[in-house]
């Protein structure tokens, strides 16, 4: 299983739009612009299609600014209700992983925050194409020994899920978005692979039989 972190994993909504939102006065861009653009993708995405005039020095000096605002803020961060579906991934003994749109400073520090500690944590950093290029989820399959048909990507945003598909893997769907599955939080996924786990061991007891 491959999640997403901001909004799938961590609450950290408020916090990524009270950053956008003074980043837009600092750069002169309308803020409802750059809040309708700004969820799920890389920093330097967003700045690239905002001001597409900016080369690409101007481009990494604002991601970095927009960077810097997220790491003073981080005081509302929390867990979705994660933990309660890790927990049943870790009693199933199924791989995952987080793949995040964000550098590894702020995902560091926003998972640690939440109490959350992935065995493979994949950021910004690792990849040359954030999403929606599926680089970041086909590199953590691997890393994990999975095959991509295998995995099952959770995410809250557009470019995240058009990775998980372009990577040749299903897709669960948060925040009213189209999925394989479409969930109304993390729990609703646990319940369903306790649901699953438990009818797979009732049918091996019953061919045992």
């Amino acid at each position: 299983m491959l999640l997403d972190m901001d909004g799938t994993l961590v609450d950290s909504d408020a916090s990524v739009e009270r950053a956008w939102i003074t980043w837009a006065g600092e750069y002169g861009v309308d803020a409802r612009t750059v809040l309708a653009l700004a969820h799920g993708s890389p920093a330097a995405s967003t700045v690239r299609r905002l001001l597409p005039g900016l080369g690409e020095d101007g481009v990494a000096e604002a991601a970095r600014r927009q960077h810097a605002l997220q790491y003073d803020d981080p005081s509302d961060v929390a867990a979705t209700g994660a933990h309660g579906l890790l927990a049943e991934l870790d009693r199933l003994g199924l791989p995952w992983a987080v793949v995040t749109s964000a550098d590894g400073r702020l995902a560091e520090a926003r998972l640690r925050r939440a109490g959350i500690d992935p065995p493979l944590l994949l950021t910004i950093d690792d990849v040359r194409a954030g999403k929606p290029d599926p680089e970041g989820y086909r590199r953590a399959a691997d890393l994990l020994g999975a095959d991509p048909a295998a995995c099952l990507v959770v995410e809250d945003s557009e470019p995240g899920l058009a990775a998980g598909r372009a990577a040749g893997m299903l897709t669960a769907a948060l925040r009213g978005l189209d999925g394989d599955l479409r969930l109304l939080d993390l729990g609703q996924l646990a319940h369903l692979l306790r649901t699953e786990s438990g009818r797979r061991t009732t049918d091996l007891r019953t061919e045992r039989r």
